[in-house]
């Protein structure tokens, strides 16, 4: 949907990065129905917030690296076929990965790695060769700025996981759904600010009806209609990723990310006709072997703590948490 807009003839970028995180108004549904639930069963001594000064304080400054990210990740969007800036984006795994290891200490088994290798060698293969997707009418130096800021935007959503995750931490208490819903709309919120300032100085603003009525390609109705639903299913998106990173981790987070944008590239090569070269099969092929490597990992290390209990005991700091 992101590229739909450019193809279409779409061209602010500023406006195209807000639309990651500007139906943020959406979570508040949600949000208010968990707070009035808890009003009716708890009362007036019902906690409504669950953020204090110094979690709301992080995760604004998550959400101000996260407009960054969405920035980045729009102006490669723009000038790279979806085939290949999809397949690029997925080498966010191994920032994703590293900043995991620093940030939160996350424990690597040889499934993880190998699917980690094998992830961010998809991505990889595409630098060999990458100019001859090159969209028409499109120069050489704009498509290797695209090239740079997709990898850019990959590896700094790479670091916006695990800090995510370090946020849960820091929090010092129980993650709660309310909490969870609270984290998102403060860091889309903060996103959102910051890209409208990027729309306020680019005069973004102003040019947006004569985009839709001029040069938008379908219409002026189905203007709208991209743009709506590319901020609707966005949010799906991160609401499912800070939900997988609550429950899960953050690398399990950019796992299921790197798998679905190699869903991507395919649906690139239907909708738009983009070319499939060999790369790009191959990229394929290494993504959805590292995806089943990382599952087949988890599932063996789960069968593995069932079947010997001295495998959970050493997962746990004590042997009363093994038994719990």
């Amino acid at each position: 949907m992101t590229r739909l807009y450019f193809v279409r003839g779409g061209t602010r970028t500023w406006f195209s990065s807000s639309l990651l995180t500007a139906a943020w108004p959406l979570t508040l549904l949600p949000l208010a129905a968990s707070y009035f639930l808890r009003l009716r069963s708890e009362g007036p001594a019902a906690r409504l917030f669950f953020m204090t000064p110094k979690i709301l304080a992080a995760t604004a400054a998550v959400g101000a690296v996260n407009g960054v990210d969405s920035f980045l990740y729009a102006s490669g969007v723009s000038k790279l076929p979806i085939s290949t800036s999809a397949l690029l984006i997925a080498t966010q795994l191994a920032f994703t990965a590293c900043f995991a290891f620093l940030l939160v200490k996350q424990r690597f088994t040889p499934y993880s790695v190998n699917a980690i290798v094998l992830l961010t060698m998809g991505a990889g293969v595409l630098a060999f060769g990458a100019s001859s997707d090159r969209p028409a009418g499109e120069s050489a130096r704009e498509y290797v700025v695209g090239f740079i800021m997709t990898i850019l935007a990959a590896s700094l959503y790479g670091f916006l996981l695990p800090a995510i995750e370090l946020v849960y931490k820091q929090a010092k208490q129980g993650i709660t759904y309310t909490l969870v819903l609270e984290i998102q709309v403060v860091i889309c919120f903060s996103a959102t600010v910051f890209c409208a300032i990027g729309m306020i100085i680019n005069k973004d603003f102003q040019a947006l009806s004569r985009e839709a009525r001029e040069l938008f390609k379908t219409g002026e109705g189905n203007y709208c209609v991209v743009v709506i639903w590319t901020a609707v299913m966005w949010q799906f998106f991160f609401v499912g990723a800070v939900g997988v990173i609550c429950y899960g981790s953050s690398l399990l987070s950019g796992v299921l990310i790197a798998m679905l944008l190699s869903v991507t590239e395919v649906l690139g090569v239907i909708f738009f006709g983009e070319q499939f070269r060999a790369q790009k099969g191959v990229s394929l092929a290494l993504s959805l072997w590292g995806f089943v490597s990382y599952f087949y990992g988890e599932v063996k290390s789960s069968k593995n703590a069932l079947t010997d209990p001295a495998n959970a005991v050493k997962d746990c700091q004590t042997a009363e948490e093994a038994i719990c």
